[in-house]
């Protein structure tokens, strides 16, 4: 072999090192963890997160009668369901004073915040929360290629200004007021970022769906932060009675997640926004990490028994690839947030993908999983129902405690709890730490058949930084 061909294959050995370095580079990339450094959340009986975590730690319940403020609930109301028109249910989990919003603060005009869906007013209020939750300043995402991924659904307000004989408050504002696209839009342009910007609407799953991709818009460097965010309000009877014609909802407005006793789900409404940077980014700022995601994934069901009947397969594998992005075995995940909708079908198969996917790693753990559901505190949030899910872990994080599970005192006779390695987590209980720190996985299904699986890990101890003696 003469010096030229040496010299060439030199080269060759050198750019194929490189190749390799820089796959091996985009394969941690690809699985770096996303740290959560800001939330903001507002939910039935809770006005921020602080609220929310005594909320949950107490057991206490956000549900009450429709307020008047919504509908005349007697116009609505039929105890048999079966009139047209009517729905078998009187209650729901409801904010306060939706129709309070300071327009002039974001920049907007009194005759367009009157076009302006409440929802909307919502995602603004609690990115707004989220960024002080950060300790962020507006000006320093000006311009900057940060993303909104929001998680929306509902369409109620504009039922409302619809109405026959509302035609005349159609104004210039209504389309960018009660569109689904400009929640992420307007907040993009409130905020002055650049990155990517937009709504999901996977139903139930939505909020867990934005968030898992906003997490790969992070790792592949289309953004450098982004807000996650989901919000559902309950302003128009249609859906409920839409609900109860479909038997879903507890005729008495107590839904009870596992139980016995379970009969299906109150509607619930809410918001929550958090703010996410890759972790790596995250520790080199020197930011308050709260919470990091380790790992997530979303699939379909597929060719179920029927459109909105769930999958347990399906759910299966979405928990087995979200760990295996996060690159954790089960028995590495201490408590899992199901989706637990408390309804007769739902939650017997949900528990059934659950047992299959961690009853074995119950030895490796050295205890049953623990699981829980924030709906027999809130009620089913849809859109916001992974928002709700994923601050109440966070929290549970923060505070090295499990919340109580309210509503459940017979466990249900339709699951296996034997086979399962599954344990309903009754009362509040220190949340032990393992070696590898404490983890959870939170889970969302969408009636449409979108299925979305989170595994969270707390924040990492800080850095310790060496001072040099002077």
């Amino acid at each position: 072999m003469n010096a030229k061909q040496n010299e060439l294959m030199a080269r060759s050995l050198a750019e194929i090192r490189r190749l390799k370095a820089e796959n091996a580079a985009l394969r941690e990339r690809a699985a770096e963890p996303i740290a959560i450094i800001g939330m903001g959340c507002r939910f039935p009986g809770a006005a921020d997160a602080a609220a929310y975590w005594e909320m949950l730690r107490e057991g206490r319940s956000g549900v009450t009668e429709v307020p008047e403020e919504r509908w005349k609930l007697d116009d609505y109301y039929d105890p048999t369901g079966e009139a047209p028109g009517k729905t078998d249910s009187r209650h729901g989990a409801f904010l306060d004073q939706v129709d309070a919003f300071d327009a002039a603060f974001f920049g907007i005009s009194p005759k367009e915040a009157q076009s302006l869906d409440p929802q909307q007013r919502l995602l603004l209020e609690m990115a707004w929360e989220a960024m002080e939750s950060a300790g962020v300043a507006q000006r320093e995402l000006a311009a900057a290629e940060v993303g909104v991924f929001v998680g929306l659904s509902g369409l109620d307000y504009a039922v409302r200004l619809l109405a026959p004989g509302n035609e005349g408050r159609i104004d210039p504002y209504f389309g960018t007021g009660v569109a689904m696209s400009p929640a992420a839009g307007r907040l993009s342009y409130f905020l002055k970022v650049t990155g990517p910007s937009m709504v999901i609407d996977t139903a139930c799953s939505s909020s867990l769906v934005a968030l898992h991709t906003a997490c790969e818009s992070l790792r592949r460097g289309e953004c450098r932060a982004a807000f996650v965010g989901g919000v559902s309000l309950i302003l128009s009877p249609a859906m409920s009675i839409n609900f109860s014609k479909s038997g879903l909802l507890a005729k008495d407005g107590v839904c009870c997640p596992f139980d016995d006793a379970a009969h299906g789900y109150t509607r619930g409404e809410g918001a929550g926004m958090l703010l996410l940077k890759p972790l790596s980014a995250a520790q080199e700022a020197g930011d308050r990490i709260l919470a990091v995601v380790h790992g997530s994934a979303v699939n379909q069901d597929g060719g179920s028994s029927g459109l909105t009947v769930p999958s347990g397969p399906s759910q299966q594998r979405v928990i087995r690839r979200a760990l295996a992005q996060a690159r954790l075995e089960p028995a590495a995940i201490d408590y899992v947030e199901a989706h637990g909708t408390a309804t007769p079908l739902g939650d017997p198969i949900e528990l059934g993908a659950l047992g299959a996917v961690f009853a074995e790693a119950e030895a490796g753990r050295g205890a049953p999983l623990r699981i829980g559901s924030v709906k027999a505190n809130l009620g089913h949030l849809e859109a916001a129902a992974g928002m709700a899910s994923l601050c109440k872990v966070v929290l549970a994080l923060q505070h090295g405690e499990w919340a109580p599970q309210r509503n459940f005192s017979r466990p249900s006779r339709h699951i296996d709890w034997a086979d399962t390695g599954l344990e309903v987590v009754k009362e509040r209980q220190v949340w032990p730490r393992r070696e590898g720190g404490r983890r959870a996985g939170v889970s969302g299904f969408g009636f449409s058949g979108t299925n979305a699986h989170i595994v969270l890990g707390e924040a990492p101890a800080p850095a310790v930084r060496e001072h040099a003696q002077r």
